[in-house]
């Protein structure tokens, strides 16, 4: 992959920490993601493997974290209004709103996102 840069969404992380190797060549890229996004994967390690695995997952993917802007909220809440049928979570619509005013692709393999512009879609 090189130098692309990618949002990545918490199912990206959950999928590099598990080892997938579908996400294997992406960690060559340039990450982006947000805080929100480390609070819920943080969260379903807690409950799935522990508060080390949880801690250090954090920690190592800290450095890659933007801030979340007003505008991002703003656009994020019509996003999910707009597609209120999928049920996205607020979580979801920061990231790929984020990933779209940044120009650069969503990295998720979440099924609700397949087939949207500007989602790399990996399973």
């Amino acid at each position: 992959m090189g130098l692309t840069t990618y949002f990545f969404d918490t199912y990206a992380f959950l999928e590099i920490v598990k080892g997938s190797k579908e996400y294997e060549e992406y960690l060559d890229s340039t990450i982006i993601t947000t805080k929100l996004n480390l609070l819920e994967l943080h969260y379903i390690l807690l409950k799935e493997r522990g508060i080390v695995v949880a801690d250090a997952a954090y920690n190592f993917f800290c450095e890659y974290t933007i801030d979340v802007t007003d505008n991002a909220i703003r656009e994020s809440s019509k996003f999910r209004y707009k597609h209120k049928e999928k049920n996205f979570s607020y979580i979801d619509c920061i990231g790929y709103i984020i990933a779209r005013m940044h120009n650069i692709p969503f990295l998720t393999g979440d099924k609700a996102f397949k087939g949207m512009e500007g989602v790399e879609f990996v399973r």
